[in-house]
């Protein structure tokens, strides 16, 4: 680990993407394998499942390695128009009248594009509060002027939410990139990178011992797969996973490891929230009708990372201005 730690950061740059297009090849090869074997027709749902999840892994793949590529400045506009299309599916599915119109292009052209310029400014302090103070405040104001009090309360709430989870969450995804510190400079992609792949691991553990281990469905209703059990096998499993990458870390195994259970709890958690609130909207995906990806809709894609994303940014930085 020394050794991978005394590289240069293009080296290990370049290390990093031929792991990550390296294991999608092997994962690739192995589910095509799998075609070629006889199937029952009930195996075949399956596998097309399998083909969609790669794909969306591979997308997402190629998506991490341009914004690499495209330097931080390109890869805070390519989450931004992320942004703008996981709250356009968001807010397709929430109940909003003529009234919020007003509200929706605030949200939609002033406050995506601020968030995101904030970021890209290295604006940090401001980029924390600008929108759980400043644009939560002036939501239900605007709302409140268009003089229509029916549902007002749910209406703005929803809106709020939206913005909340598909800007504010994800917004702090391409922030990591734009982190400097001593020592670490130049490797805000190590970071992006230890957070994505914790937070797909959580999920995928969660989902495996949901299904392997005999379980209590916390809320039945919403989604009979979480269970406390998987919960923390989920947290365990991105431990462990964190622990594995601690050397693209600016810290210890130890804490690595502490930092992406707390990382792949919380986007375990996210994910069991975004899935009560298609429950209640009485749809089985985000959007209502299949994205870039050929399976799900992208805020599906990306929810659990939505809530882990600023976790982990701001125990991160935390960590950095009390380290001595």
């Amino acid at each position: 680990m020394n050794s991978l730690r005394s590289l240069g950061v293009n080296q290990q740059v370049g290390l990093l993407f031929l792991m990550l297009f390296g294991a999608l090849a092997l994962a690739s090869i192995g589910v095509f394998m799998y075609s070629l074997r006889q199937h029952e027709a009930s195996q075949a749902d399956t596998l097309e499942r399998l083909w969609r999840d790669l794909r969306a892994l591979w997308i997402g793949g190629v998506v991490f390695w341009l914004s690499w590529l495209s330097a931080p400045l390109g890869a805070t506009v390519l989450f931004g128009v992320f942004s703008f299309l996981a709250l356009r599916e968001f807010i397709t599915l929430a109940h909003t009248r003529r009234s919020d119109h007003r509200s929706l292009l605030l949200a939609f052209f002033v406050v995506l594009p601020v968030q995101y310029v904030l970021v890209g400014l290295r604006s940090f302090d401001l980029f924390a509060v600008f929108i759980p103070v400043y644009v939560f405040l002036a939501i239900p104001a605007l709302s409140a002027l268009a003089g229509d009090p029916e549902r007002f309360l749910e209406r703005n709430a929803k809106i709020q939410w939206g913005i909340m989870v598909c800007v504010f969450g994800l917004s702090h995804a391409p922030a990591l990139l734009l982190l400097d510190f001593p020592g670490y400079a130049g490797r805000g992609a190590f970071l992006l990178f230890f957070l994505v792949v914790v937070t797909a691991v959580a999920q995928i553990a969660q989902e495996l011992a949901s299904r392997w281990l005999r379980h209590r469905p916390v809320a039945r209703q919403i989604d009979r797969s979480f269970s406390w059990r998987g919960w923390l096998a989920g947290a365990l499993g991105a431990g462990l996973a964190g622990a594995a990458l601690f050397w693209i870390t600016p810290t210890s195994p130890a804490r690595a490891m502490l930092w992406a259970a707390l990382v792949g709890a919380c986007g375990t958690l996210g994910d069991f929230v975004m899935r009560a609130l298609k429950k209640d909207a009485g749809v089985r995906f985000w959007g209502n009708h299949s994205s870039l990806t050929g399976a799900v809709g992208l805020l599906d894609r990306v929810a659990a990372l939505c809530f882990s994303a600023p976790v982990f940014f701001h125990s991160l930085r935390w960590y950095i201005s009390v380290r001595p």
